[in-house]
């Protein structure tokens, strides 16, 4: 099979490594413009251009697929098939109707649920005990395409985005895998999606991760999880931000605390009182800070029992 790869993140790079490791030719691959991160502003190349370089592939980072030679240059490859995972950007009918075959996404939920660019992030957040991974023909509705196959699993109580993130792209790599090796006389069995079931997974902002210490301690814990690693749940100390990296569920009585006040402090952590319960803070990250246990953080700034985050 001749495959021009999209993608942009480590989520696409894990579809990428695997699909490289299998007889099927990977023409080309498409990715964002190299971008300045972090503090220094150093250029930093995606891990998608990273794999395309290492293995002497051509990588094509236009700035608009909108254009013709942008257009013209992905059809001069003849390809059979685009591959699209986490890459970022719509494409244009004019570029879904490139390939011989089709467009096929790799979707890191159970569509039609969870349409959009956060499926993982918002099914833990949702307090979900399930999701999945959908190979989907792309079609210029967002999310939209018919089902070719899905892969159902389980979201561990404990486990937060990232880590599901992680283990979700195995899944999908393995699950993009079979599909691309069937025969061409069983290919492609495609299933329209229920548009009565259709939910969405929007993008994640900054103002999310704020916690309201008066909601459940079920839904905070879940918030805490479901936005790692980024925007990562967060509440003020002494005005400045905390985030909260790493929580669990406290059966503490919170009995006259107020929500956000301290109930204890003992070797696991602190315990803050929420809605209904206590929640057990085990790790943070000061403002401008690392992460650290929340035992160092209790000894390092004075933490008792009654200080309030707000």
């Amino acid at each position: 099979m001749r495959i021009i790869f999209f993608g942009s993140d480590e989520f696409a790079a894990v579809h990428l490594e695997h699909l490289l490791t299998f007889e099927h030719e990977v023409l080309a691959c498409v990715t964002g413009t190299d971008k300045p991160q972090g503090r220094g502003m150093k250029i930093v190349l995606s891990p998608i251009k990273q794999i395309a370089l290492g293995r002497q592939i051509p990588c094509l980072q236009p700035l608009t697929l909108k254009d013709k030679d942008s257009v013209d240059a992905l059809k001069a490859y003849k390809a059979d098939i685009f591959v699209v995972v986490a890459y970022g950007r719509l494409l244009t009918q004019e570029i879904l109707d490139i390939p011989k075959i089709l467009c096929l996404n790799v979707h890191g939920s159970l569509l039609p649920k969870y349409r959009g660019a956060a499926p993982v992030n918002w099914a833990i957040m949702n307090g979900d005990k399930e999701t999945g991974v959908t190979i989907q023909k792309m079609a210029l509705a967002l999310d939209a395409g018919d089902i070719i196959a899905q892969e159902k699993m389980p979201i561990d109580d404990n486990e937060n985005a990232a880590q599901l993130r992680k283990r979700m792209a195995l899944v999908g790599a393995k699950l993009l895998i079979k599909i691309l090796d069937q025969k061409p006389s069983s290919r492609f069995h495609l299933t329209p999606q229920d548009e009565t079931q259709v939910t969405y997974a929007p993008k994640l902002t900054k103002e999310m991760g704020k916690i309201d210490w008066n909601k459940p301690t079920q839904v905070i814990c879940d918030q805490v999880r479901g936005l790692q690693p980024w925007p990562g749940a967060y509440t003020s100390y002494n005005g400045k931000m905390l985030k909260i990296t790493q929580a669990q569920i406290s059966h503490e009585d919170i009995g006259q605390f107020t929500p956000g006040q301290v109930i204890k402090v003992d070797k696991r952590g602190f315990y803050v009182a929420c809605l209904d319960k206590g929640l057990l803070i085990k790790e943070v990250q000061p403002e401008a800070g690392k992460v650290m246990s929340s035992s160092s953080f209790v000894a390092g700034y004075k933490i008792g029992d009654s200080a309030l985050f707000i």
